[in-house]
C-alpha cells in the first residue's frame, strides 16, 4: 500500500522544514504512481507521470526532499547531477547511463528483498559451516555421534554471538570485479557471472572473524537460493513503472549558448535528455527498459538562468513547476529544534562521546537563527547550510578542548551571551558589509 499524499508530507515534515508546495507536488506525484497501478492495463498505457521542476536557492531542501523520498518509497530511486553528462560526441557520460544506473538500483533493491526472504535459511547454513570449521580447529577426538552433538552446540553458541570475534580460516568464492569497458560509459563486463555460468567457481582462503564469515557465507548461500532470472524480471518491471530519477543542477545546463569552451554542449545535453524524459527504450545489461513511465524530478537554483531558458520541448515534459522559498529566521529556529535529526541534537550527541553534556537555551537558538539569516541576506544565500558554518564557529572551542572518556561529565549551556561572544568576528564582518559598495 502506497502512502497517501498527506502521509508522505507528514513523513517529510519530520526532516524538512517548510517548502509545503514542493512536498505537496512530490506527494501527489508519488500517489499517482499507485493510482495508475490500480487501473486496467489499457488505461495504464495512456497515463504518464507528470514530471516536476523544483526551483529555489541552494540549501532550502530540494536535494533533501529527494534524499528522504529515497528512504520513504520502496521504489528504484536515482539522484544524478545534470552537469556530469555531456552531449553525444564529447568525452564523458552519456545521458542513457542514468537509466542503466536506475536498473542497477532496481536490481539491488529487489535482490535485498529476496535476500531478506531467504536470510533465515542462509543464516542456518552459514552457522553450520562455521561450526564445522571451529570443530575442526579444536581437533578433539570423538565419535560421530559426539561430533554431531558438539557441532550442534557450536551452532547455538555461534547464533548467540559467543564466537563473533574469533578468527577462523574459511574458503570463500573469489568473484572478479566487473571491468568497465570505457570510463564513464556505464557499460561493464561482469567476469564473475561469466565464470559462474561456465561452472568455474574459483575459491580462495581468508582469515576473518566469525562475524565477518557469517555475513560472507550468508551472501553466498542467499545467492544460491535466489532465482536471479526472477529478480531481473521484477527489477526491470519496477524500474519501468515505479522508477524515480532526480536530476539535480538542471539550471547549469540551461541558458542560451553564446560562446564556446566548457559550455558548448549544454543545449546538446538538453536535447539528449529530452528523449529519455519523453519516453524511449534504453538497452541495459539486464535487458531493455522503457522510460515512458519513469517519474523525473528536476531541481536547480536558477540564479543566472531561468526555467524558460531550457529548450521548449524539455520544458513541456516538466509540466509541474514549484518554487522553494528562502529560509527565514523562524525557519532556522524550526530547523534547529524540530527535525528528528536537528543540528543541535547532532552536536549534543557528538560531544556526549567526550563527556560533554551540551544544551542550548531558547534565546541562543533565536540568536543563531538571526545571525544565520542576516549572513544569508548580506552575502551569498546558501540556505540551511549556513547553520553548519555558524555552528562550527560557535562550538569550535568546546570541540577542540573536549576529549578523553576518563574526564568527568561536564555540563555546557550555550546561551545568547555565549553566542554573541563566540560569533563576534562573524557579526562584525556582517555589520561592515553594509558599508561596502
Amino acid at each position: 500500500m502506497s502512502l497517501t499524499p498527506k502521509q508522505t508530507v507528514h513523513e517529510l515534515n519530520k526532516y524538512i522544514i517548510g517548502q509545503d508546495e514542493a512536498k505537496k507536488a512530490v506527494a501527489i506525484a508519488l500517489r499517482n504512481r499507485y493510482r495508475r497501478s490500480m487501473l486496467s492495463p489499457e488505461l495504464q498505457d495512456e497515463i504518464t507521470p507528470k514530471n516536476i521542476i523544483m526551483r529555489g536557492p541552494t540549501g532550502v531542501g530540494k536535494t533533501e526532499i529527494a534524499r528522504r523520498l529515497a528512504k520513504l518509497v520502496k521504489a528504484p530511486f536515482l539522484k544524478v547531477e545534470a552537469t556530469k553528462y555531456t552531449e553525444v560526441g564529447y568525452v564523458g557520460r552519456d545521458v542513457e547511463s542514468m537509466v542503466r544506473d536506475l536498473a542497477e538500483c532496481a536490481i539491488r533493491l529487489v535482490k535485498e528483498e529476496k535476500t531478506a526472504e531467504v536470510s533465515y535459511k542462509a543464516a542456518a547454513v552459514a552457522e553450520r559451516r562455521i561450526a564445522k570449521v571451529l570443530a575442526e580447529a579444536k581437533k578433539e577426538e570423538r565419535g560421530e555421534t559426539a561430533k554431531a552433538v558438539f557441532e550442534d552446540k557450536l551452532v547455538e553458541e555461534i547464533h548467540a554471538g559467543k564466537y563473533d570475534n574469533t578468527t577462523i580460516e574459511i574458503e570463500v568464492e573469489d568473484v572478479p570485479k566487473p571491468l568497465e569497458l570505457s570510463p564513464g560509459s556505464g557499460a561493464a563486463i561482469d567476469l564473475g557471472s561469466i565464470f559462474s555460468g561456465m561452472g568455474m567457481h574459483k575459491k580462495k582462503k581468508r582469515k576473518i572473524t566469525v562475524r565477518e564469515a557469517k555475513i560472507i557465507i550468508m551472501a553466498e548461500e542467499a545467492d544460491k537460493l535466489i532465482d536471479n532470472d526472477a529478480v531481473t524480471a521484477e527489477a526491470i518491471k519496477r524500474a519501468e513503472n515505479d522508477g524515480i530519477i532526480f536530476i539535480d543542477e538542471i539550471d547549469k545546463i540551461a541558458g542560451k549558448e553564446q560562446r564556446g569552451g566548457a559550455d558548448v554542449s549544454r543545449e546538446g545535453v538538453q536535447r539528449d535528455i529530452l528523449p529519455i524524459v519523453e519516453g524511449c527504450t534504453v538497452m541495459t545489461k539486464y535487458g531493455a527498459i522503457k522510460t515512458d513511465y519513469i517519474l523525473f524530478i528536476a531541481a536547480g537554483a536558477f540564479h543566472v538562468s531561468k526555467v524558460e531558458d531550457l529548450i521548449p520541448e524539455l520544458q513541456g515534459r516538466f509540466p509541474i513547476q514549484v518554487d522553494l522559498k528562502s529560509l527565514t529566521k523562524q525557519d532556522f529556529i524550526n530547523i534547529l529544534t524540530q527535525p528528528q535529526n536537528a543540528i543541535t541534537s547532532q552536536y549534543a550527541q557528538l560531544l556526549a562521546v567526550d563527556n560533554i553534556d551540551l544544551t542550548f537555551t531558547q534565546d541562543a537558538i533565536e540568536k543563531i537563527a538571526e545571525i544565520s539569516e542576516d549572513i544569508n541576506n548580506t552575502s551569498e544565500d546558501i540556505g540551511a547550510r549556513r547553520l553548519h558554518t555558524v555552528m562550527e564557529y560557535l562550538l569550535e572551542d568546546i570541540s577542540f578542548n573536549a576529549g578523553g572518556n576518563d574526564y568527568p561529565v561536564v555540563k555546557v549551556e550555550v546561551n545568547a551571551k555565549y553566542v554573541e561572544e563566540h560569533l563576534e568576528n562573524i557579526t562584525r564582518n556582517r555589520d561592515l558589509k553594509k558599508y561596502i559598495l
